[in-house]
């Protein structure tokens, strides 16, 4: 039990390090929001993972899991929102200002 814990632990560190990784390497906003948005949701479901195997079918594994599905769906709306204003902004200094 303990080495399968570990191994979470472990892979969720590697999840969250890969996740930067890609945030540094990449170059448009457009690509390190991807990134950012890939770390919310796969260390979310290793957290999850990770709670149920420590706990079981627990209260707080289900508040974890409660917890997780909330940032990946605000995420999401944050993600979808953030992206879309860069597009404007994109597009907005490619035209110029409004006359």
């Amino acid at each position: 039990m303990t080495a399968v814990v570990d191994g979470l632990l472990v892979l969720l560190v590697a999840v969250t390090w890969l996740g930067c990784l890609g945030f540094a390497r990449l170059r448009t906003p457009l690509d390190r929001l991807h990134c950012a948005a890939f770390v919310n949701v796969a260390a979310g479901a290793v957290l999850v993972a990770l709670a149920f195997v420590a706990d079981g079918s627990s209260t707080r594994a289900w508040k974890v899991m409660a917890a997780v599905l909330v940032s990946v769906a605000g995420g999401a709306a944050l993600s979808h929102a953030a992206g879309r204003a860069l597009l404007y902004r994109d597009r907005f200094r490619a035209s110029g200002p409004p006359e």
